[in-house]
């Protein structure tokens, strides 16, 4: 499930939120723009806002009136088995009432909730109440494999029946539950298949793990059949496995991951040293396994690598056309996440000019996965109370490639890492110096990284926004810099930019070694555009001390432009349009106005 979202409306509830926030780690703020300052990210459509995380099935800690939640969200209620937890906290911080989820963690959220602020949670599920246990509930990687059964169930029980309990789980004794001997209610706990009915519900606890093998791109449909067959073969329910696990050459594998995602357990992997420690309780030791990665075997190593010394065996190896299986079962529930290795994850992520309200929803939510964040140290203090309990690798200036290299190889080492960039992290930013280094580095174990690249919004769009609407046509951007370009390229880029009648978005067009170049700029663009061409100077987007300014091409004035300045040059066409306000707006025409007679009643083209 998602990290959290406390939902602030108010300055005091932005205070709440804040220190609520610090007993869940995870917890995001949300601010709503113009009233709260100072938010992890902002919004500006309270409805829109929280309806936008519903769907997306994140929990939702509104600080704020239960009316509002319960208004908000009513349209969308249909499936309480799949509604993420939703819970009210006052603004004064002296109540916490769950209103949705409460047997999906919300009313263990709202006692957490409730213990922070030292008031009561208001918890009205039955048998929460009366057993302190919610049976439809199970803990964290446990099923249960018949729920339609357990809302009749635990009303007979509040209705004074009493119950058994035939296997081991401990998160049921301690419970408060009416257990007796010869009671006509059964609680089973078993790894084994078992459906359960009206006087039986059926718990599969996490004691499996799955090993598998496969040969490089095998198709994933052959390999989630061959476990499913496995299973079933056994008499083991799906429902009891904890983890998938295989070699860490298998890490990029799809087919390892197909089975993963269709079992919704981790994938986690093994290296082949560790894998080698196993070869005495494997049952099909293979020499040619071992000449080919190491090992004498990936499935049945894998799974016993995974369930630990106590661990045993219960399914020995399984073979398709290209793949192996093998299952092995654990003394005790196992914590699927805390096997072996993760395959690492790369984002590199734009977070926009810096402000909150310019960073996308996927931009924040790859932040909020990221165990690491790499970054230029100033973006990482942009960011600021978002990296709360984030491993954060800051590095200086002109660092590009050590930063790209260490987000690989904290990612190669199985974390969860975020590599930041201002704006678009591909343009002119750090995503194609990822795959530069992937292209040209020679580590395979850095090819096994899942990489994605989140967009952002970037300079050019920034400043274009602030200044009207420059970029209506046509348009290039060029950086300046040469320290990676030779001059004589960027100066035939300019030369073609000015003779297509391009607008020009420049960056990096000063530093305190370069000098020259934005003057040379203004000289090629004028011999192509007239010296009344807009010219937007835009300077700290979206951070303290922002700055846009219009000028004309011949009115430059490039001692008044520095390394923090983007200059957006307009085509011939370029336009000004005096504001109310003394203030001009810059746009350039697309030719709209040229089909004013073809345009139908409708305001469409007819």
């Amino acid at each position: 499930m998602p990290a959290p979202v406390l939902v602030a409306l108010t300055p005091p509830g932005l205070s709440v939120a804040r220190s609520l926030a610090a007993a869940l780690p995870d917890a995001r703020v949300h601010g709503l723009n113009g009233r709260v300052e100072g938010a992890d990210a902002g919004f500006t459509s309270v409805a829109d806002h929280l309806r936008d995380l519903f769907r997306a099935g994140v929990p939702i800690i509104g600080i704020c009136s239960a009316g509002v939640l319960i208004r908000t969200l009513a349209p969308l209620l249909a499936d309480k088995t799949a509604e993420p937890p939703v819970l009210a906290v006052a603004e004064d911080g002296s109540a916490v009432v769950p209103l949705l989820g409460g047997h999906h963690g919300a009313n263990d959220l709202a006692r957490l909730l409730a213990d922070a602020l030292g008031c009561a949670a208001a918890v009205t599920t039955a048998g929460d109440l009366r057993f302190g246990v919610a049976l439809d509930q199970p803990p964290p990687g446990w099923r249960l494999a018949n729920p339609g059964n357990a809302k009749p169930f635990m009303a007979a029980l509040l209705a004074g029946a009493t119950v058994r309990l035939d296997g081991d789980a401990p998160w049921l004794t301690a419970s408060a539950l009416p257990f007796a001997e010869q009671a006509g209610l059964v609680l089973r706990v078993t790894e084994r298949l078992a459906l359960g009915d009206a006087g039986t519900l059926v718990y599969h606890p996490p004691v499996l793990a799955i090993g598998v093998g496969c040969e490089r791109g095998c198709d994933p449909a052959e390999l989630t059949g061959l476990v499913s067959s496995a299973l079933d073969s056994a008499g083991l329910s799906a429902a009891a496995v904890a983890v998938v696990a295989s070699l860490d050459l298998k890490a990029d594998e799809p087919a390892v991951h197909a089975v993963a995602r269709q079992l919704g357990v981790p994938a986690r992997f093994f290296e082949s040293g560790t894998l080698e420690a196993e070869t005495p309780r494997l049952v099909y030791p293979s020499d040619a396994v071992f000449r080919e990665v190491g090992c004498h075997g990936v499935a049945e190593a894998a799974a016993l690598a995974a369930v630990g010394p106590r661990g045993s065996l219960v399914a020995p190896k399984r073979k398709s056309a290209r793949a192996t299986c093998a299952v092995a079962l654990a003394p005790t529930p196992l914590d699927g996440g805390a096997v072996g290795r993760a395959r690492g994850r790369l984002a590199v992520v734009g977070i926009g000019p810096g402000m909150a309200a310019w960073r996308t929803p996927e931009a924040e939510a790859c932040l909020a996965r990221a165990t690491d964040v790499v970054g230029y140290r100033l973006y990482l203090d942009l960011l600021g109370t978002t990296l709360a309990g984030k491993r954060l690798h800051g590095l200086e200036l002109g660092e590009e490639t050590e930063r790209a290299r260490l987000a690989l190889e904290l990612a190669a080492s199985g974390r969860e890492v975020a590599l930041v960039s201002s704006g678009d992290a591909g343009i002119y930013a750090m995503a194609s110096l990822v795959f530069e280094l992937l292209d040209r580095g020679g580590r395979a174990d850095w090819r096994r990284v899942e990489v994605t690249v989140t967009p952002g919004i970037s300079a050019l769009q920034a400043a274009a926004a602030r200044a009207g609407a420059p970029l209506g046509h046509d348009f290039c951007a060029i950086s300046l810099s040469d320290l990676l370009t030779p001059w004589p390229a960027i100066e035939a880029r300019l030369q073609a930019a000015a003779t297509a009648d391009f607008v020009v978005a420049l960056y990096n067009p000063v530093s305190q070694r370069r000098t020259t170049q934005l003057a040379r700029a203004q000289e090629i663009l004028s011999q192509h555009r007239p010296p009344t061409t807009p010219v937007v100077l835009a300077r700290n987007l979206g951070r303290a001390g922002e700055a846009v300014r219009v000028t004309s091409l011949a009115g430059l004035d490039v001692t008044t432009v520095d390394m923090l300045t983007l200059v957006l040059v307009g085509s011939s066409a370029t336009t000004l349009v005096p504001r109310g306000d003394g203030g001009t707006w810059v746009y350039t025409p697309r030719g709209y106005a040229g089909k004013t007679s073809s345009v139908n009643a409708a305001g469409e083209p007819s």
